[in-house]
């Protein structure tokens, strides 16, 4: 495969990672990234006592160090997964109740017309004038002293 076509898949599965929730939480969390890293380094040490030579079986039953790193190793790994699980904290919400409505009601009523105009005009754009003028010319009634046949 060439270097062009690694590099290629590289950026697509970084932009496939990117949209990850769970990419996206790890970068976020520093709590979890800790959690994660004490894991790998239990679990990193745990390989290196069962591969110093003895058989797998006499190191996993007679060495407590060794059960003790693979229990906080899976101890680790469990509670990052739990808090994969679980939704992040919401952000916290702004504060604002009826009081704020209130104030600028109030602020709003007490400006001039003119003034008022020139506010609203600057926050929604200036608004055209409208004058009516009908189309139709109004019904002439009946005169009065025609009688109908």
């Amino acid at each position: 495969m060439a270097a062009k076509d690694r590099f290629g898949k590289l950026g697509e599965n970084a932009y496939a990672a990117e949209g990850s929730r769970y990419i996206q939480r790890l970068l976020e969390d520093e709590e979890l990234r800790s959690t994660l890293l004490s894991a790998y380094a239990a679990a990193r040490s745990a390989y290196g006592r069962m591969s110093n030579g003895k058989p797998a079986t006499e190191v996993l039953f007679e060495d407590r160090e060794l059960q003790q790193e693979i229990t906080d190793a899976a101890n680790a790994l469990r509670q990052v997964a739990g808090s994969l699980r679980e939704a992040p904290a919401p952000a916290p919400r702004s504060r604002r109740g009826p009081g704020r409505s209130l104030l600028l009601l109030a602020v709003g009523s007490a400006l001039s017309e003119s003034l008022r105009s020139k506010v609203l005009d600057l926050l929604f754009g200036a608004e055209e004038e409208f004058d009516y003028s009908p189309t139709t010319a109004p019904e002439t009634p009946a005169p009065a002293g025609v009688a109908g046949s």
